[in-house]
């Protein structure tokens, strides 16, 4: 059997390059104009390389029972890792994903296929908060945002307004959750925290605990519902992850808030740029 090679195309968002895993059969890492974007086991689609998505695969084992099908959209594509792993825990899951780089979603389908046993995964082109914006009312159990061009969050996915749009689109008790990116001093992670807590009542927020305390760059995971969410759950999964992070919630988060104000289409700004070296592979 031929040995896989790397693979690169150009994009609509840069130069794309999906690279084999000398250390793990069937492991792929995406990258798009140097930065990790994705990683994906074909042999294995529950395995989760990346700290932020074995936090958001912990949200998603921790919201319903074992193997229950949940009706799901995801914002932002990559390589599809987060759909691969619902359609492995959680068979017959209806799974829609939205990415604006079209070419790269033909990149992914033609080396990565994502259609097996119990997959029901559509993948579409277009812009993520347009697709939210069509998404019908109270259709879906959880929203998931991950969408980076390049390194930055697009502004106009930061907003009130656009957390209000996924607000239509879940069902009551369903749950939206983001994956962020910040440093010191944690404006960015504050503000967006701010602008959860004004759409959803229950709000938490995950990250290891250098990056909480504002001493260095790294991923931030929000999450927000109109019920209470699992958080003793997915506190127990955080801290046993090889990866630990930390939960905060309630007057904890209220406290790293402060005085931050929500964020509007008015005032929206894409995410801080990350220092130099921070998600660059060779």
């Amino acid at each position: 059997m031929d040995e896989p090679v790397p693979v690169g195309r150009t994009t609509d968002l840069g130069f794309a390059k999906l690279m084999p895993d000398i250390d793990r059969d069937g492991g792929w890492l995406l990258t798009l104009d140097g930065t990790p974007q994705s990683y994906v086991d074909l042999a294995d689609p529950t395995h989760l390389e990346f700290e932020y998505t074995r936090r958001i695969g912990h949200l998603v084992d921790a919201l319903a029972p074992a193997g229950r099908p949940l009706d799901v959209l995801h914002l932002g594509g990559g390589a599809l890792t987060l759909p691969r792993y619902l359609a492995a825990t959680r068979p017959g899951s209806r799974q829609q994903v939205v990415d604006v780089d079209g070419p790269l979603l033909d990149l992914v389908a033609e080396h990565l296929p994502w259609q097996g046993p119990g997959a029901d995964i559509t993948a579409t082109v277009g812009d993520a908060r347009a697709a939210l914006a069509a998404t019908p009312a109270r259709s879906q159990d959880l929203v998931i945002a991950d969408v980076f061009h390049g390194s930055r969050t697009p502004a106009h996915l930061t907003s009130v307004e656009f957390l209000r749009l996924a607000a239509a689109a879940l069902r009551p008790g369903g749950c939206y959750a983001a994956n962020l990116a910040d440093g010191p001093p944690l404006a960015f992670a504050k503000a967006q925290a701010a602008t959860v807590r004004a759409v959803f009542p229950h709000v938490f927020l995950v990250a290891e605990a250098p990056v909480l305390r504002g001493r260095r760059y790294g991923n931030i995971l929000l999450a927000g519902s109109t019920a209470p969410l699992p958080t003793a759950e997915l506190t127990r999964l955080l801290a046993g992850d090889i990866f630990p992070a930390r939960l905060t919630e309630g007057e904890e988060l209220a406290a790293l808030v402060g005085r931050t104000a929500p964020v509007t289409d008015a005032d929206a700004t894409d995410s801080p740029p990350p220092p130099d070296g921070a998600f660059s592979v060779g």
